[in-house]
């Protein structure tokens, strides 16, 4: 130690004021990116820290009183920012001020007392209160994140139980060696930072970063997962059809197309008398008919079949690994339903439609939906040579 210093360590009074612009700029620019309030806030308490350091400075050079309440009333801004910046958590807002304000309103009184205990007590009582109230806050801003995840999370929350471990060691040091009587002369370089107090915030800067980028890449994936989760119902929607809710002509289309080969049986289905019942009901009606059909159809067949819209009253329905029986029992079925059906004010109209089937047996799809096209009109063609003619 220089005699001729105002303080202990002139290298250490650079050191924590270099410092203490650098974590502020740190934090500066992370709240500049992210707009999270408690990277604001430590900015903020980092800008008073370097204040008070100043004031700390004359203090200490000038041996005066006087700069004491300057340099107390900054270092109690620091404090009161820390506070406010763990209540705030790691959110984008402050919702609650009023604790900040109310710890703003007795300031007055902090200054006075703190000048009372430098003026009575001694230079070393007031440092070593204000590294025990420091410890303090530290250990509450531990507290207040112990829900953030990730590992720059977890770095950042554990150097500031550090620092609040070193800030207790101080005010123990000083309490003992000073109010003990001679104190060595290293115990003077606890009147300002100390070299590992410089290493932990630094480490506490970076590990700030590092919180930082992981609740970026967190919410890039969040991001993903929803534009995933978008393109998925803008895919599905695009693929069904308004007014039955089944799959449409551009899916089916698509289907035929994939080379990925299918086996089952495909069905083709055609209304009887849906332009009769348009013309005499009307198209609401015809649009109630085609949604409860589609509805019907859709309760009619197992996940892994597929039911679609293939234009006005016609539908195509892909029973997958399934044998023919089995689907022209559950057409009868929907058939024999359609028989009932009812239209909101009219009662009882009963819906008649043809189909035809035709198992895939290694085909391409396309050759059996032609199939399965071709035996429904002409069980069309029966069914109509069959009735009776009108009047």
């Amino acid at each position: 130690m220089d005699p001729a210093s105002p303080i202990a360590d002139i290298t250490s009074f650079y050191i924590q004021e270099i410092g203490a612009v650098l974590f502020g700029t740190v934090f500066l620019f992370l709240y500049r990116q992210s707009k999270v309030v408690y990277f604001g806030l430590w900015a903020v308490a980092w800008a008073m820290r370097v204040l008070a350091a100043l004031f700390g400075f004359e203090l200490l050079r000038t041996h005066h009183s006087g700069w004491l309440a300057p340099y107390a009333t900054f270092e109690f801004g620091f404090v009161i920012v820390l506070i406010a910046a763990a209540r705030a958590g790691f959110a984008s807002s402050m919702k609650d001020w009023r604790t900040v304000l109310r710890l703003i309103s007795i300031l007055p009184i902090f200054v006075a007392l703190v000048w009372a205990i430098g003026q009575f007590s001694g230079l070393e009582a007031y440092h070593a209160s204000d590294a025990v109230v420091l410890g303090f806050v530290y250990v509450y801003n531990f507290f207040t994140l112990r829900r953030s995840a990730g590992v720059g999370a977890r770095i950042f929350r554990y150097s500031l139980l550090l620092l609040a471990a070193a800030f207790f060691e101080h005010a123990v040091i000083l309490l003992y060696l000073f109010h003990r009587g001679g104190a060595p002369a290293w115990a003077a370089y606890l009147h300002h930072e100390s070299y590992y107090d410089f290493a932990l915030h630094c480490v506490m800067a970076f590990a700030a970063m590092a919180m930082w980028s992981e609740s970026q890449i967190d919410r890039l994936r969040d991001l993903t997962g929803e534009l995933d989760h978008l393109r998925r119902e803008r895919k599905q929607t695009m693929d069904l059809d308004r007014l039955t809710g089944l799959l449409n002509q551009a899916a089916l289309a698509r289907r035929v197309e994939e080379p990925a080969g299918f086996e089952g049986v495909v069905v083709v289905c055609d209304m009887d008398n849906f332009k009769d019942i348009n013309d005499r009901y009307g198209h609401l009606v015809g649009d109630e008919i085609l949604r409860n059909i589609g509805n019907l159809m859709q309760s009619s067949i197992r996940h892994e079949d597929e039911a679609f819209r293939w234009g006005g009253d016609e539908f195509v329905i892909l029973f997958r690994n399934q044998h023919t029986e089995i689907a022209v029992r559950r057409l009868e079925d929907i058939e024999s339903r359609l028989r009932n059906f009812r239209v909101r004010g009219l009662g009882v109209l009963p819906i008649s439609f043809s189909w035809g089937t035709a198992d895939t047996a290694g085909r391409v799809l396309r050759e059996a939906l032609d199939e399965a096209d071709r035996n429904m009109y002409t069980l069309k063609r029966s069914r109509a040579a069959e009735r009776p003619p009108a009047g």
